[in-house]
């Protein structure tokens, strides 16, 4: 059986354990997340969060990148949510490669350079500002008052805040 299969199974197990319902798509918190798609971090157990709380955007590094703006305006513009809270973490993988140097391995693989952008990074916490003044800077979201970035330590569990230092 494939590991798909084996979710499928493990859903049909999780809907039958509950009754059915209807919820609201608006986050009750008015929190969005940003952060990391790395499989150590469970982030709804890290912020004490449960279902339905908050909208948590996950890609490769956490970083604000312009489908993650996107998806912020949505949220704010048609969901309510109200704070931004961006989450990095330690031992990241982005940190093991460079932009050029994975652009390189894709052209030569596939015979095509990537339209997207890698976003690799080598210090945390600057990526962290970069990510956080992304978010205070564009003039889709409403909401940019209250936007703070944070390391997560995959070892201790701990947050850690970074002052991402201008304001919107």
């Amino acid at each position: 059986m494939s590991t798909i299969e084996e979710l499928l199974a493990n859903n049909r197990t999780f809907a039958a354990s509950l009754e059915p319902e209807h919820r609201d798509s608006a986050p009750t918190r008015r929190v969005a997340v940003v952060t990391c798609m790395d499989a150590r971090l469970d982030v709804y157990a890290a912020l004490g969060l449960q279902t339905g709380e908050a909208h948590v955007l996950r890609n490769a590094g956490g970083v604000v990148s312009d489908d993650v703006i996107r998806s912020l305006a949505i949220s704010q513009r048609r969901l309510g949510t109200r704070e931004v809270m961006v989450v990095h973490h330690t031992r990241c993988g982005m940190q093991t490669l460079t932009d050029d140097e994975f652009r390189e391995e894709l052209l030569r693989e596939t015979g095509t350079t990537p339209p997207f952008a890698i976003e690799s990074f080598a210090d945390l916490e600057d990526d962290v500002r970069q990510s956080v003044l992304r978010v205070r800077r564009s003039p889709f979201l409403a909401h940019r008052d209250q936007v703070r970035g944070f390391v997560y330590d995959v070892d201790s569990h701990l947050l850690r805040e970074v002052d991402a230092g201008e304001e919107a």
